[in-house]
């Protein structure tokens, strides 16, 4: 999934302007690139300033102002005082250590069931059958020259 970052220009009437398809967009066009694993960069264009992550958290505000945020008040009150605390870094590090491991987690969800969406129980069976007689087949050589061997000495 090595895709070209997306560059966005953030024009001053506000407007955002995306260079690849040469169209405005907004940030819900945004955030469905972001969904879709596109990397994104949001630059001003009379700066050429980075503001990426300010477009970033406009789409976190936005989602989280619905009727079904992600965060609780009590979490983004534990935030706001992480910002002044000594173990600020501390705190960074252990959400994007979770944030990506709750990611990895979710691929591994999605992976097995699109697994199971395309399991085929007759080719499972049939699979078994076959390791089944190709075990029984190992096991009756692996007893017949013994048998053979011992009719022989006698």
């Amino acid at each position: 999934m090595d895709q070209e970052t997306r560059i966005i220009k953030k024009y001053p009437n506000r407007r955002l302007y995306d260079t690849k398809n040469s169209c405005y967009i907004n940030l819900g066009q945004i955030k469905s690139l972001i969904q879709k694993g596109v990397p994104v960069k949001v630059v001003d264009r009379q700066t050429d300033q980075d503001i990426t992550r300010s477009i970033l958290l406009q789409i976190i505000m936005e989602q989280e102002s619905n009727q079904h945020p992600l965060f609780s008040t009590d979490s983004l009150e534990k935030f706001i005082r992480y910002y002044e605390d000594n173990s600020r870094e501390g705190f960074t590090h252990f959400m994007d250590k979770n944030i990506q491991f709750f990611h990895e987690q979710q691929e591994s969800l999605t992976k097995q069931m699109q697994e199971l969406m395309t399991f085929n129980p007759l080719e499972f069976w049939a699979s078994a059958t076959t390791r089944n007689l190709e075990a029984w087949r190992n096991l009756q050589q692996n007893l017949m020259p013994e048998e053979k061997d011992s009719e022989d000495k006698e």
